[in-house]
């Protein structure tokens, strides 16, 4: 490997997606986006850039583990049990696969994001 398979990590960098969920997962105008600037080549791995509107999304399970670094606005966690974080601009944290309960994105939010897949 070379210089050439080092890879910048930005927030509208790489390839967009945008997930689709089937009914009842995400309220009504949830929106959101990833920039994926980089995957393994089995595809496990995976990272980029994210911006999310405001709305709900049911994770049941989480897909895989990820550490998120937030750069703007606000997302909670909530557990299926009711318990609940916030996390807002300059907080890293992480979301372990198969994790139960509903991301909520509060205000306009971006950040970048590593992710898992696992075997």
């Amino acid at each position: 490997m070379n210089i050439h398979s080092v890879v910048p990590v930005s927030l509208t960098g790489g390839t967009p997606i945008v997930p689709e969920w089937t009914p009842g997962e995400a309220s009504e105008g949830w929106r959101e986006t990833e920039y994926r600037s980089f995957a393994s080549a089995d595809g496990r791995l995976f990272g980029g850039g994210w911006e999310g509107e405001p709305g709900t999304l049911r994770l049941d399970p989480y897909p895989y583990d990820e550490i998120c670094v937030m750069i703007s606005g606000r997302v909670a966690l909530v557990d299926t049990e009711g318990g609940r974080r916030e996390f807002g601009a300059g907080e890293v944290f992480f979301v372990p696969r198969g994790f139960r309960g509903v991301w909520e994105t509060l205000e306009p939010s971006k950040k970048f994001f590593f992710a898992y897949q696992g075997a």
